[in-house]
């Protein structure tokens, strides 16, 4: 059992910090959210304790939601491939093939040339300058938050590049988190924080 403070005191996101009542979901986040969620109705899961078995109950949750994730976005799929064949029309489609078949020919017809085969081979093998500057990307992994922050120095590749693991905040936790507890307590622990050992070398 660990407190609230750990969790803020370790930047520790996921499971950790939703079983001690901190509803930290990027997912559900108006500012940082992602992807197509916003569209999406789901919920996220808290507990009380901070406990072992707190956090084995919201995974137990968080499964039976991400059912109901992937429910909503099949039928959300399949909605707007309906009426999409209901709205359009068969010029429609002709066009789409038209499109398809000329991007086709002009793919084949640059690489016939020389020139362009030297530009793109430039282009993939010593990539675009980007100008100074840095930026930080994130996502919610069953782990907790997972983020990749980027520094550039106006070359074309980047000055620093750092990943935030949640396996190596959540291992890094695991002092405090066992303090009082048995040995055989840690099997439990890591078991229930999720921790890849792999993860952490990064």
């Amino acid at each position: 059992m660990y407190s609230y403070k750990t969790c803020l005191d370790y930047g520790l996101t996921g499971v950790l910090s939703r079983s001690v009542g901190l509803k930290r979901d990027l997912r559900l986040s108006k500012l940082e959210t992602y992807s197509n969620y916003y569209f999406l109705n789901f919920r996220g899961f808290i507990g009380q304790h901070g406990d072992c078995y707190d956090r084995f109950l919201i995974r137990m949750c968080e499964m039976g939601e991400s059912l109901n994730i992937i429910i909503q976005i099949i039928v959300k799929m399949t909605k707007f491939k309906s009426n999409f064949n209901k709205t359009t029309s068969n010029h429609s489609h002709t066009f789409l093939k038209f499109t398809n078949q000329q991007l086709k020919t002009d793919i084949k017809s640059q690489y016939s040339s020389m020139e362009y085969l030297i530009k793109h081979f430039k282009y993939w093998s010593e990539g675009c300058k980007i100008q100074p500057n840095w930026v930080y990307s994130s996502v919610e992994s069953p782990k907790g938050e997972f983020g990749v922050s980027l520094i550039a120095d106006g070359t074309n590749i980047p000055y620093r590049c750092k990943v935030r693991s949640p396996a190596y905040h959540n291992l890094h936790s695991l002092p405090q988190i066992t303090r009082g507890h048995f040995l055989a307590d840690l099997v439990a622990l890591i078991g229930t924080i999720d921790v890849v050992f792999g993860e952490v070398d990064r």
